[in-house]
């Protein structure tokens, strides 16, 4: 049997086979696939063949995975064709006998092909413009720019000639996908689009792009899509899983001089975005399914899809490409990137997070994270469809909204805290005044009179930096109702708990924090940071503070969901430690819904009367 091997460390592939029904992985030599590393095991994973049906089993406690999750030692995994096991920094995968017999190129080994095309292209032209450093090409300079498009154009008519008929079919399916998925995005948001042009205007041909929009068109309309702004992702993920269907039943119609200029404009794209845009990235960032880009060094480019970390096959072509973009993302925010300064945080116009670590802290190369800001905003029912939460902890969570509860918001890196705290900011009264205060402006409030006010880091002179507690500061002096933090990280909690106790109930934050009570001790510790006072005093300010922490996590298959709400109700008095209660808890991942424990909080008699909430939420 075959099997495609991939090295992630070097970034090299290859075709490994083994005979028999029984096929042990390991580092050993008597092992049928021997992988040297000392990250594999001895024996570390066994393939077994039982008919039709292959299955996967763990020899050793280094870790083996298949498509994503881990294999217990007791119990194998079923493999099928498709599947990835991974072991270490090594990725298997078994060819299918149609698939070996007929000896055709997969999309990996396509996909290569292609890249080498775009980078010959990209050093001809650089040769034919006499361009060493891409990161400084001016975009405004209309008359260099028309010079570049017609010799990008000479040699792409060129190349793409001699491209044989797998490279042009793989091309053409990867480009119409994207088209199919932005069309499938542009519906979902009720825009209408009336040609799908990308890249200058001046390289498209409009007789051509017209049967491009007529192909896109005809193969989204045969797709069962809801077109709703609330299911963009669930369209996508329909989308995608029927396109490669459809695409083979339109594939045959497709005229050859059409493929051609598909491949070419394809191509031409990718060149201007490396040329004047952000390269490989720009796809990415255009994709709504795609949620978080992780970029390390030059050759390996990360994504968040769905929750799930996955690698993509796409690269830079040097480092000093990758260098250049960078730049083109810090240039417009006052920020720069050298050696002097080889960490930096900044953010892209739609409000995306971005952060790069270079040399000589980063030792994989050039590393830039973007948290990409999504375009469509969650309302509590998308939450409760998610499975995020229960209908009475949501009718819960509104209720100590409208009743101006203060409210803490915990849970790790990525665990969804920014959007439970959009959701709920969107239940103010839409008479009050809302004043936001973020480091990266991500919040957006339906009501009338909100107030955002967004951090500034030090410019290049190290100069104009305005602090989130500054800004917290200034925010009391804005007759504001109520006031959101967006995330707590600093001395700020000490200006944020008091604001929360001089009137200004009702606020919200976000907090990084494992659990309810640690969310409290790093509170403790952050109003530390602020002013030396006994921990006593510290705690009393938290206790009359804040009425309510919510606790949000990730699982490993990606859902984020709320584990646990809870009040804090009292100063243990022989601990002295801050108590507190649980309301609603999730013991474990497979648990369905959040249930009641049991507990009725304080403040429950009075969101009662008012009716901010119902008996109901409790039973």
């Amino acid at each position: 049997m075959k099997f495609w091997l991939y090295d992630h460390s070097t970034n090299t592939r290859t075709t490994v086979e083994a005979k028999g029904d029984s096929i042990t992985i390991g580092r050993d030599d008597t092992c049928a696939i021997v992988l040297k590393s000392p990250f594999i095991a001895r024996r570390h994973a066994r393939v077994i063949l039982k008919g039709n049906q292959m299955f996967v089993e763990a020899l050793s406690r280094a870790g083996t995975r298949v498509a994503n999750r881990e294999v217990s030692q007791d119990k194998p995994a079923r493999l099928d064709f498709g599947d990835e096991i991974q072991l270490g920094q090594f990725s298997l995968a078994p060819i299918s006998a149609d698939r070996a017999s007929a000896g055709k190129d997969d999309d990996t080994d396509l996909q290569n092909k292609l890249m080498q095309l775009e980078q010959q292209v990209h050093a001809e032209l650089l040769d034919r413009m006499n361009l060493r450093v891409t990161g400084h090409i001016n975009k405004s300079d209309q008359a260099f720019v028309s010079q570049m498009l017609q010799q990008l154009d000479q040699v792409l008519t060129r190349r793409v000639e001699s491209l044989d008929d797998g490279v042009l079919d793989y091309a053409i399916r990867q480009h119409l996908g994207r088209l199919v998925s932005a069309e499938v995005v542009r519906q979902c948001q009720g825009r209408v689009q009336t040609d799908y042009k990308e890249g200058d205007d001046r390289l498209l041909d409009p007789k051509r792009e017209q049967q491009i929009t007529e192909l896109v068109s005809s193969l989204v309309d045969m797709m069962p899509l809801l077109f709703d702004p609330t299911s963009v992702g669930e369209d996508l993920a329909v989308a995608e899983e029927a396109f490669d269907d459809l695409y083979k039943q339109q594939a045959g119609s497709i005229p050859k001089d059409l493929s051609r200029y598909i491949v070419r404009r394809s191509v031409s794209k990718d060149i201007q975005d490396i040329l004047l845009g952000l390269g490989p990235l720009q796809d990415l960032l255009e994709m709504p399914s795609v949620s978080e880009i992780m970029v390390v060094g030059k050759d390996h480019i990360y994504i968040e899809k769905n929750g799930v970390i996955q690698p993509t096959s796409r690269t830079f072509f040097s480092e000093e490409i990758l260098m250049s973009i960078i730049e083109r993302v810090l240039t417009p925010v006052g920020r720069r990137v050298d050696t002097s300064t080889p960490l930096v945080d900044a953010r892209l116009p739609d409000g995306s997070r971005v952060n790069v670590v270079i040399s000589p802290l980063s030792l994989a190369g050039p590393c830039l994270t973007i948290r990409k800001f999504g375009w469509v905003p969650f309302t509590m029912d998308d939450l409760i469809e998610r499975g995020s939460l229960s209908e009475p902890c949501a009718a819960f969570l509104q209720g100590c909204v409208v009743g101006r509860q203060n409210i803490i918001i915990s849970g790790g890196t990525g665990s969804g805290k920014t959007t439970l705290l959009n959701v709920l900011g969107a239940y103010a009264r839409p008479n009050e005044r809302i004043i936001t205060v973020e480091e990266s402006a991500e919040l957006r409030l339906p009501q009338p009179h909100v107030v955002g006010m967004e951090g500034r880091p030090a410019n290049v002179e190290g100069r104009g930096a305005y602090t989130i507690r500054e800004l917290v500061r200034n925010a009391l002096r804005m007759r504001p109702d109520r006031i959101i933090v967006g995330e707590v990280r600093g001395p700020e909690a000490l200006d944020m708990l008091q604001a929360m106790n001089t009137g200004h109930d009702g606020s919200l934050s976000t907090l990084h924090a494992n659990t309810p009570t640690d969310a409290m001790k790093r509170l403790e510790t952050l109003v530390l940071m602020a002013i030396d006072m006994p921990v006593r005093a510290i705690r009393e300010q938290i206790h009359t503070a804040v009425d309510v922490v919510v606790q949000v996590a990730r699982f490993a298959d990606g859902r984020r969901r709320v584990t646990r709400i809870c009040e804090v109700t009292e100063i243990n008095p022989q601990t002295h430690q801050l108590c507190l209660e649980d309301i609603y808890t999730l013991k474990s991942a497979k648990q369905p819904t959040l249930r009641h424990t049991g507990y009725i909080p304080t403040f429950a008699e009075d969101m009662i009367e008012q009716k901010q909430i119902g008996v109901e939420v409790f039973l």
